[in-house]
């Protein structure tokens, strides 16, 4: 791997490490979203505090800020070897990931990474995460929780991987078993409060009483 290459992954890290819901946040509502909601500096608890005029945009960036990293590996020099390009590629959006979750521009204190999992993975294998998108949107239909949707999704995507769109590839294998055992960590403080029964609902799904 030549230099180049690894300057690339470092940018793919601080792509990943622009944390759009604080800047959101404290740019245009003046407050830090980490004080906040479920304390989360993601999409998610961006919508439960400022609303989705807030939330959507940051949901979209936090997704183009994942597809972005893996789109520019294919300008790295390791490109024009298309038995590492995956590879690659994968190394480039996990540095993305690792960026959100640990982002250097907001005191290494992120968000869970869903979204910008999913733009990852969008620019790696497309129909795969259209797949775990639909899951996630079933489920949060289904159940009215966010944590819950998120973890199903990832779940399913190594399924999509091994049975649906089976690659020959053992890195993009590893990744899909690797996306849904770190959405299930993240998410370690939303199931406790599952099991507690203390975890919120999608509040633009649940009915507000009269």
């Amino acid at each position: 791997m030549a230099l180049t290459d690894l300057i690339f992954i470092v940018i793919a890290y601080l792509l990943g490490s622009i944390p759009t819901a604080v800047w959101v946040g404290k740019w245009f509502y003046k407050i830090d979203v980490r004080e906040h909601g479920s304390g989360n500096a993601g999409a998610t608890n961006v919508m439960r505090v400022l609303g989705a005029k807030a939330g959507i945009p940051v949901l979209i960036f936090d997704m183009f800020k994942g597809w972005l990293a893996v789109a520019l590996a294919s300008y790295a020099t390791i490109a024009h070897d298309s038995n590492f390009y995956i590879t690659f590629q994968i190394i480039a959006g996990v540095a993305a990931i690792v960026g959100h979750i640990f982002p250097i521009f907001a005191q290494f204190n992120g968000g869970k990474g869903v979204a910008t999992v999913a733009g990852a993975v969008l620019g790696i294998n497309p129909a795969g995460v259209l797949i775990s998108i639909g899951v996630f949107i079933v489920v949060l239909l289904a159940t009215k929780y966010v944590s819950v949707a998120s973890m199903m999704g990832g779940i399913s995507f190594p399924f999509t991987i091994f049975l649906i769109f089976p690659t020959p590839f053992i890195s993009m294998k590893l990744f899909s078993i690797a996306v849904a055992i770190m959405l299930v960590a993240t998410h370690s403080k939303n199931i406790k409060r599952l099991i507690a029964g203390e975890e919120k609902k999608a509040g633009f799904l649940v009915k507000k009483k009269e």
